[in-house]
């Protein structure tokens, strides 16, 4: 391919034919240039000094480049759309490589794909070589063996999990054992679930309590709460309604699902067994007593609502009396293989031990049975 003639040199050869003293032909072979060169040469000046119209060097070249903008914010467009969507499955961020691969396959140029996406190139290329780092093959070796810890003891956290590593040939940090069992959200049984918190809503009731948790006559006011237990085919959530005059739980409900339907089923078997009129349901500000549907049970069958504050337990603490002792009594007595057995335990402790067996003090030493039974004369004279 013949190399272009410098832009001097053309500048010369225009300058001299256009002053007209030889014919073009003459000057074309004095330069040593092709006739129809010179007449483009010839052209291209005119569009450039503004006397015939065309595109001028420069617009060319402003052109070019807006193209080549173009195509580049088009390249950057398209590894933005995807990568939300290959960001989407919450992969570790070493995973985002393949989507380069990806990528340049499409014709988009590795250096503008790692720029978007805000890592070097040389990274990129260093895990071309070695895609698997020897670090990454570790930590997936200990995250398989902190998984099996923790399956066969819920109670154990990183700490018990990284002293019970070197006993299965890992040796490992309790700082990294802590991070990759974050990342893996291993937490033990008994411990707080970080991110996982949420807002409670406004309230829909007024607080008609004011931990004031003492009744003269049955059904005056109810308590509502909801817990949770863990077993080994996964949470099982049972609602329940206490009545504060004798203790006694009047209504409840236990699900694999924590959903509005849980507290309404334990508040239509309270009502169904009760047949209060004009009782006071307290609760937390749970979503579940948010609901429409429980607001309008209430409303249809003559009970008033009342909410305690956000974050104060002692706005529920009779409630959450009965779910400690259930907590100690039932739930941590040993490891729950189903649902169903939980289930079993659960009703057998609340009807069998809790109304009829476990005498209170607050109610004479008498069960919460005996108690309603002895009052109800009295309270009908």
């Amino acid at each position: 391919m013949p190399r272009p003639y410098p832009a001097e040199f053309r500048r010369d050869v225009v300058a001299v034919a256009r002053k007209g003293d030889a014919p073009l032909s003459r000057i074309a072979k004095d330069f040593g240039i092709s006739e129809a060169t010179l007449h483009n040469w010839l052209k291209k000046a005119d569009i450039e000094d503004g006397v015939r119209p065309g595109v001028t060097e420069q617009e060319s070249a402003e052109l070019r480049e807006l193209r080549k903008r173009n195509r580049l914010l088009e390249q950057e467009n398209e590894i933005l759309r995807r990568a939300a969507a290959f960001f989407a499955r919450e992969l570790p961020p070493k995973m985002t490589y393949p989507l380069v691969l990806d990528l340049a396959a499409d014709g988009i140029a590795v250096a503008v794909t790692c720029r978007v996406l805000g890592f070097s190139t040389q990274a990129f290329y260093k895990w071309c070589q070695d895609p698997v780092s020897q670090r990454d093959w570790d930590d997936a070796h200990l995250i398989n063996a902190a998984f099996t810890i923790h399956a066969d003891d819920p109670a154990f956290g990183y700490r018990f999990i990284a002293d019970e590593l070197p006993s299965r040939g890992i040796t490992a940090g309790e700082n990294r054992v802590q991070r990759l069992c974050s990342q893996q959200r291993i937490w033990s049984a008994f411990a707080k679930k970080r991110g996982l918190s949420r807002k409670s809503g406004p309230p829909v009731h007024d607080d008609l309590v004011a931990r004031e948790f003492a009744a003269d006559r049955p059904d005056k006011l109810w308590l509502t709460d909801i817990t949770e237990h863990h077993t080994d085919e996964g949470k099982l959530y049972l609602c329940a309604i206490k009545d504060c005059f004798g203790g006694r739980i009047v209504g409840y409900s236990i699900d694999s699902r924590m959903t509005s339907e849980l507290a309404v089923a334990a508040l239509r078997n309270a009502i169904a067994l009760r047949g209060p009129a004009g009782t006071i349901v307290h609760s937390d500000r749970g979503s579940q007593f948010r609901s429409r549907r429980f607001v309008e049970l209430l409303s249809a069958k003559g009970l008033r609502g009342s909410m305690g504050r956000v974050g104060a337990c002692g706005d529920n603490a009779a409630m959450e009396s009965f779910f400690s002792l259930l907590q100690k009594n039932v739930l941590d007595r040993q490891r729950w293989a189903s649902r169903d057995e939980l289930r079993m335990a659960i009703v057998i402790w609340i009807e069998r031990t809790y109304h009829r067996r476990r005498r209170q003090r607050g109610l004479g030493k008498l069960t919460p049975v005996e108690y309603e039974t002895l009052n109800q004369a009295p309270l009908a004279a």
